[in-house]
């Protein structure tokens, strides 16, 4: 946990040192940077440097948290079909609620097509919070919020695709399916460097699902869940620190690399939407959610959290950074100004949640601590005989 204390605290630095650099005289060269386009013709992929980082090495965290996610449904915290559910419909509540917020704000205008936006959470940013200032909660508090974050993910993945590709190409997606399946046949051989297999299959896999129009970095999670629970924590072991202390470090630092748009008078219902959506409706959405799943079931299936152990991982679910951003690219591609509103809500939003998050979580696994710290042993006092 201190390790992953510390990769956290690497990545949150890593962060504030783009968003300054991207806000100095520096910040022109180094968003030009960032946004330069290679020219693959080779392989057919035209990908920017950002995007690589986003895009490719970020699908090797998703892979990790795949393999998480797999050995707490097969194995952990989550091995219960009704455990499991909590998660998983505190996510849907968490995309309805902000989403239905922004487009109550922006109703009848053009810029309700911006309704996903504060749908999204950023896994990495929520568990480095977490990781950060969590000592003391539960581990399952960790667990859900992962579960949470992965699913809320696919969901906002999903919504890109339905709503903002029109490219979506369904023979890639049968190839992706196929190159899947032909990786789980490969776990359960036998292979003499088994890591240079997934490593092929991974790339194909991520190819495969970038020329569907998918975002590629769920060929991670698909990956992380087909290998067999029994061997996720090798796995995880192995590849972990390389996401850690690289891999998130530069994602952080590419991610929050925006310049900071100013608002002029009074505030633009599309930050307002976005703003209010991360801030508020991603903790009232999924704590009212979750506590009421978990209620439901019998006491030897809930999983071990209260509201007050709720509220907190809700709030850090509403830090929405890149999904969110690239969602406000597509929805506002040809409008600057609805762009820098949306960049502002998602930023203020994300920082915002950030901070009540981290304040929160440090104050419950403070209490956490002092609830669970055994008290010393009282030494009686000996009586001297006479």
């Amino acid at each position: 946990m201190k390790s992953e204390r510390n990769a956290a605290m690497i990545m949150m630095m890593a962060a504030m040192i783009g968003l300054v650099l991207a806000n100095s005289p520096f910040g022109g060269p180094l968003l030009n940077a960032i946004a330069f386009k290679m020219n693959l013709e080779v392989i057919g992929i035209q990908i920017t440097v950002g995007h690589v980082v986003s895009d490719l090495l970020l699908a090797v965290f998703f892979f990790v948290a795949g393999l998480e996610l797999k050995y707490e449904l097969k194995i952990g915290t989550l091995s219960s079909p009704k455990k499991a559910m909590v998660p998983v419909i505190a996510a849907l509540a968490g995309v309805a609620v902000p989403s239905c917020i922004y487009a109550y704000l922006n109703w009848g205008t053009e810029a309700v097509i911006g309704w996903p936006i504060p749908a999204a959470t950023d896994i990495a940013f929520a568990l480095g919070v977490l990781a950060i200032f969590g000592r003391g909660m539960p581990p399952a508090a960790r667990i859900f919020l992962l579960a949470l974050a992965i699913f809320d993910d696919l969901i906002a993945i999903s919504i890109i695709a339905i709503f903002y590709t029109t490219k979506l190409d369904p023979t890639w997606l049968i190839v992706s399916a196929i190159v899947a399946v032909a990786f789980r046949v490969a776990e359960k051989s036998r292979f003499n460097n088994k890591w240079l297999v997934r490593a092929s299959f991974g790339l194909v896999l991520w190819y495969t699902i970038y020329q569907s129009g998918v975002h590629a970095t769920v060929a991670g999670v698909i990956l992380g869940v087909l290998i067999p629970a029994v061997r996720t924590n090798g796995a995880i072991s192995k590849v972990q620190p390389a996401t850690n202390f690289i891999i998130l470090p530069l994602f952080a630092f590419t991610a929050v690399a925006v310049v900071m748009p100013t608002m002029a008078g009074d505030s633009h219902p599309v930050f307002s939407g976005i703003f209010f959506g991360l801030a508020v409706g991603k903790v009232v959405g999924i704590t009212i959610a979750a506590v009421v799943a978990n209620s439901l079931l019998a006491p030897k299936d809930r999983l071990p959290l209260t509201l007050l152990d709720f509220i907190p991982v809700g709030f850090i679910a509403g830090i929405g950074f890149t999904v969110s951003l690239l969602i406000a690219h597509l929805a506002f591609i040809n409008d600057r100004e609805l762009y820098a509103q949306a960049t502002l809500g998602i930023l203020l939003g994300s920082f915002v949640s950030m901070a009540i998050g981290g304040v929160s979580l440090w104050f419950r696994g403070r209490w956490h601590l002092s609830k669970n710290k055994k008290p010393k042993p009282v030494r009686s006092k000996s009586r001297s005989s006479k």
